[in-house]
């Protein structure tokens, strides 16, 4: 176990445990030097004085405020020291709250808080099975590294460990992350949930660190002399649509160790280019050229239909003017009304007709 980093007191109400602050986690990561590529030489950082240019050591080197007006103010280790906070040397327990209603993004890195002598194990354990029973965590502030923070006690294995928080107003504000207006169905939530109760509960003490172990294998096999492990390529995902809900699917079956069946595979569209949309716009010959060209003529025969449509109903005016004892007037009418109407289909197949053989001649020119 590593030395304390702190030691000080647990206080709440009338109650004080003397405890020392143990750093409960250890940096496995791999950390690099700077050197000077000639001569493998290690490059230095160096405190160097702006003003005469000297190196200085850490006794000569001091700690200020520096004002708005560039005026620097020298604060002492003693003056710090003197500080009239009553946390200066406690972990002064303000209230209990469910461990639930502490928002995790608050919550810094842990130590170990061990009993300092004799005299602090009953209320240490007092205090931690109180914690215990309540399923609470407590909210503490103490003062440490020059500045007041905010603490949350909470039990482990039977030990107290301590946790610095950030305050409510270093946290910054999600709202400007937030997704815009997305529609999302019930059957897309309902096939979430399943996937999420399907997939298996795992422990955060069965991962491991492999980007570390890997760099421990490039760090061994150059020191042997040998060459490095060479890295699997990822395909490169590129721009894809996918379908959600064949995607949803898909996973589930997966889960389960199923195999899905044919015809519910999730769908992958590529994203068009730029380049690919002016090269198919140019280059459509052939059958492409024929349908585009039949779908063009089909939506100009729509517009005569209507028009035939519209004048349909002066069949009716004409029958409704004509009085009904005028049986050869009414006929007569009945067949203008309907040669205008005629006239207008033989017209359209015309036009239709004549624009067709038109675009297929271009077609033939351009192919």
């Amino acid at each position: 176990m590593p030395r304390p980093v702190w030691s000080g007191a647990i206080t709440f109400g009338l109650v004080t445990i003397p405890v020392k602050v143990v750093p409960a986690t250890e940096n496995h990561s791999i950390s690099f030097h700077q050197y000077h590529r000639t001569d493998m030489a290690r490059v230095r950082v160096k405190k160097v004085c702006e003003t005469d240019g000297r190196t200085l050591s850490v006794d000569e080197i001091g700690r200020g405020f520096q004002t708005p007006d560039g005026d620097t103010i020298e604060i002492t280790e003693d003056e710090l020291d003197a500080i009239p906070l009553p946390t200066a040397k406690a972990i002064e327990i303000s209230g209990f709250v469910p461990a639930a209603s502490i928002d995790p993004i608050r919550i810094g890195e842990g130590y170990y808080l061990e009993g300092a002598g004799q005299v602090a194990a009953k209320p240490y354990v007092l205090l931690r099975k109180a914690l215990e029973r309540n399923a609470k965590v407590a909210v503490a502030k103490f003062a440490w590294h020059g500045r007041e923070r905010l603490g949350l006690l909470r039990v482990k294995d039977d030990v107290l460990v301590l946790h610095a928080m950030k305050w409510p107003d270093e946290v910054r504000s999600p709202d400007a992350l937030v997704p815009g207006d997305v529609e999302v169905g019930e059957r897309e939530i309902e096939a979430a949930v399943t996937l999420v109760d399907s997939m298996p509960a795992t422990e955060p003490s069965a991962f491991k660190d492999e980007y570390r172990e890997a760099l421990e294998q490039v760090i061994a096999a150059k020191s042997s002399g040998t060459a490095p492990p060479e890295a699997v390529p990822d395909e490169e995902p590129g721009g894809e649509v996918l379908d959600l809900m064949s995607a949803l699917r898909q996973s589930l079956e997966r889960t389960h160790g199923e195999e899905a069946p044919a015809g519910r595979e999730a769908t992958v569209h590529e994203l068009p280019r730029r380049s690919a949309r002016r090269g198919s716009a140019k280059g459509a010959t052939g059958d492409g050229a024929a349908r585009g060209t039949s779908k063009k003529a089909a939506a100009q025969k729509a517009p005569a239909k209507k028009a035939a449509a519209k004048k349909a109903p002066t069949k009716k005016a004409a029958a409704e003017k004509a009085p009904a004892k005028k049986s050869g007037a009414a006929k007569g009418a009945a067949k203008k009304a309907r040669s205008p109407a005629s006239t207008a289909k033989k017209s359209a197949k015309k036009s239709a007709s004549a624009s067709t053989t038109k675009r297929n001649t271009r077609t033939d020119k351009s192919a």
